[in-house]
């Protein structure tokens, strides 16, 4: 197992850990992600624990190959589980040690720490992946010069507040590294900061 998988299991211990100790409300509030509830991102990021490939593929041909609808779709469904078994998914072997198709270890870590972030920027908590996890994902995001999520990272300098991370040249942003992988994912932060779409 490389050392970006073995990120991903204490990425979501860490959040059904931070969860299991949240007010029942938590599960309610906003996340960073568009529409969705905190139940909703679980719900999404535990579909490798839930879903055989078998059912993955029902899935996907009901959504008629748009990965957008069926992540909405389980998403919607799937978020009034019970609280106990969505963090149990959480926790689940089977999750920790998925990858994405075709996106190897890499793509899994991406994913972890990206939804991670969506809950924990979103309740104002630390992240819960860990540190060089998340500069491993600020690299891999700006290497792709900001293509991931259709932003303009032209004029723009990243700095970390947490850390010596720091990036591009231009109008500078300044924020702790986790909040700098939401801005980079296309989230718009709580204060309202974002960064420039292309």
């Amino acid at each position: 197992m490389s050392d970006l998988q073995s990120w991903v299991g204490p990425t979501y211990t860490r959040l059904a850990d931070l969860l299991a100790g949240a007010p029942a409300e938590t599960w309610d509030a906003p996340s960073l992600c568009d529409k969705w509830a905190v139940r909703h991102v679980i719900a999404h990021v535990t579909m490798p624990a839930r879903l055989t490939p078998e059912q993955f593929g029902a899935e996907m041909a009901a959504a008629r190959g748009d990965f957008t609808v069926l992540s909405d779709t389980v998403a919607e469904r799937d978020a009034s589980l019970p609280v106990a078994d969505l963090l149990g998914q959480l926790r689940s072997p089977v999750l920790h040690a998925w990858q994405p198709p075709g996106g190897g270890a890499a793509g899994a870590l991406s994913h972890a720490v990206i939804h991670s972030l969506d809950v924990t920027v979103a309740l104002d908590q630390p992240a819960v992946a860990p540190g060089e996890a998340v500069i491993a994902i600020l690299d891999r995001i700006v290497a792709a010069g900001g293509g991931w999520f259709g932003l303009d990272l032209a004029d723009v300098r990243l700095e970390a507040t947490d850390t010596a991370w720091s990036w591009g040249s231009g109008t500078l942003v300044r924020a702790d590294s986790g909040s700098l992988v939401a801005l980079l994912s296309g989230r718009t932060l709580p204060d309202g900061r974002s960064l420039p779409r292309s």
